[in-house]
């Protein structure tokens, strides 16, 4: 399978995701050391990613392949993935108690490889299940404890464990410690599609999938809280053939205090930029215009070169051409930025109004809690949201998308944004044409 993407426009012919089981029940115990936003009902979140995978599959034609179902089928199906799904699970597991115990536990675990079922091991590198033994005198008198060690709670989010490049999949090294294995389960299901990993990212480079944005003839990718400089330069080594990148740093919010940054606000470039077609691009101005850019040119194979002035993100987009929808500090909060580009001028995109109360509410606690970091904010926030009743103009139905001729599949995704982001991170982008 081809896995090259050259512009964020082209049409979008297969993507993976990946429906959530108990590793989301887990992150709803303690939502914000998950690293999602809010709480929210998970038996929503399951029938809004439902609701996604039909509309992606039925409404726009496109080849789906889900996270658990590819892998665990190709299990049944080869020895060789079943064998290497078992090692990888029995890796993970991590076994206490006296010597005699562990070795009877390791033992059964080599025995039973065959017997047990491939979803049993791959939810095992969902769960990191951690087994603490304590025998007493007695037949099987054991206190058995079973932990999760940071589940992959947010492995719902299958963008952000690669990019797709011009030359192939450039793998992933989170920058979050709940997020760090996810890579080593994403890659089977890409050695299981026969896709091309150009580069696997080393320490101390961390990258995110949702910091790159592919535009034909140049790319842009942020760096900051999630991707650092060295998952850049080896990125620009490694992992891109265009002929210019905007390296985009990180913007703070102005409303913030710099002295008390909140990055999780605009995590990824992603969360508050987004191109949908291939001269129109959505964003919130303030931080367009905060967000600075070093323009790198390509001088060679995996050369680049500093150029030594920079701009600003909102500069640098409209001097290649694109006019910016602009949204408010509300909307940005709420995902309209993180749509899902279909083909040029057609996007997938959250349905901001029905998300707004709930980002509200959410920024209420946070401001009371935190009055000097998040009070400015708030204050923005609610007076945005009177502006767009207002206005009628909630993203995306707004004046500026119609007259740019875009035409917008808006999804009530309330729940699944409560982990902290929307369709585009919700898909990996595999193929477009």
């Amino acid at each position: 399978m081809e896995t090259k993407i050259r512009a964020e426009w082209d049409t979008l012919r297969s993507v993976a995701i990946h429906r959530s089981g108990m590793e989301m029940f887990f992150g709803l115990l303690e939502p914000y050391a998950s690293l999602y936003e809010r709480a929210f009902s998970q038996n929503g979140a399951i029938r809004e990613h439902e609701r996604l995978e039909h509309v992606l599959k039925h409404e726009f034609r496109i080849k789906v392949f889900r996270l658990r179902d590819t892998i665990v089928q190709a299990a049944e199906q080869s020895q060789e993935i079943h064998d290497r799904l078992a090692k990888a699970a029995h890796d993970v597991i991590e076994v206490s108690g006296n010597t005699a115990d562990i070795k009877l536990a390791r033992g059964e675990l080599e025995k039973n490889k065959d017997i047990l079922d491939p979803g049993h091991f791959f939810d095992i590198l969902l769960l990191n299940p951690q087994i603490e033994l304590e025998s007493e005198k007695g037949t099987r008198m054991i206190h058995l404890n079973i932990t999760e060690k940071q589940p992959l709670s947010n492995i719902y989010f299958m963008r952000d464990q690669q990019a797709v490049t011009d030359k192939g999949i450039f793998l992933s090294r989170m920058s979050k410690p709940q997020r760090r294995r996810e890579p080593t389960v994403t890659k089977i299901l890409w050695d299981v599609l026969g896709a091309k990993i150009v580069h696997p990212v080393t320490e101390p480079g961390t990258f995110e999938g949702g910091d790159f944005i592919p535009l034909k003839d140049f790319a842009l990718v942020g760096v900051g809280d999630r991707t650092n400089e060295s998952g850049i330069e080896q990125l620009l080594k490694y992992g891109v053939g265009f002929d210019e990148v905007g390296v985009v740093h990180q913007p703070n919010h102005p409303l913030i205090p710099t002295d008390d940054i909140d990055p999780m606000i605009d995590m990824h470039l992603d969360t508050y930029f987004n191109i949908a077609s291939k001269g129109v691009a959505v964003g919130l101005k303030p931080l367009l215009k905060g967000a600075k850019v070093d323009i790198y040119s390509r001088k060679g194979p995996g050369e680049y070169e500093k150029e030594k002035e920079n701009t600003d993100l909102l500069s640098y987009i409209t001097g290649w051409g694109f006019d910016v929808v602009g949204i408010t500090t509300l909307e940005q909060l709420s995902y309209a930025s993180n749509f899902l580009t279909i083909k040029d001028g057609t996007i997938l995109a959250v349905e901001v109004e029905r998300d707004i109360k709930d980002v509200l509410f959410n920024l209420k606690n946070k401001a009371k809690a935190e009055p000097e970091r998040y009070g400015g904010l708030l204050a923005q926030a609610e007076k945005d949201y009177e502006f767009l009743k207002n206005e009628s103009e909630f993203f995306p139905h707004k004046r500026e998308i119609y007259q740019h001729g875009i035409d917008a599949y808006p999804m009530v995704l309330k729940n699944l944004t409560g982990g902290y982001g929307a369709a585009h991170c919700m898909t990996a982008a595999l193929e477009r044409r």
